[in-house]
């Protein structure tokens, strides 16, 4: 039981950790565009927000799969079951 809530520790934490680093990309990119010598780093803007955006996507489905697994979602987020018409 404490091996498996220790892996759901990790797989929560390190997208949360990689999200981190995405704002800091996306903080970098705004921050040296206010310099004069340094255009706008594109490169680094979008590699941060995909940084950001893709973790976060990747825990709010693991908390969704989890919450669905014990019946605590709002029926509008359960899964459709198939009817059977025959």
């Amino acid at each position: 039981m404490v091996v498996q809530k220790m892996i759901a520790l990790l797989i929560m934490v390190i997208p949360a950790a990689i999200a981190m680093y995405g704002i800091k990309l996306i903080r970098d990119a705004f921050f040296y565009s206010i310099s004069p010598e340094v255009s706008f780093l594109w490169g680094k803007l979008i590699a941060g927000i995909l940084c950001f955006v893709i973790p976060v996507l990747f825990i709010a489905g693991f908390i969704l799969h989890h919450e669905r697994k014990k019946n605590r979602v709002q029926p509008r987020f359960m899964i459709p079951e198939p009817d059977e018409d025959e």
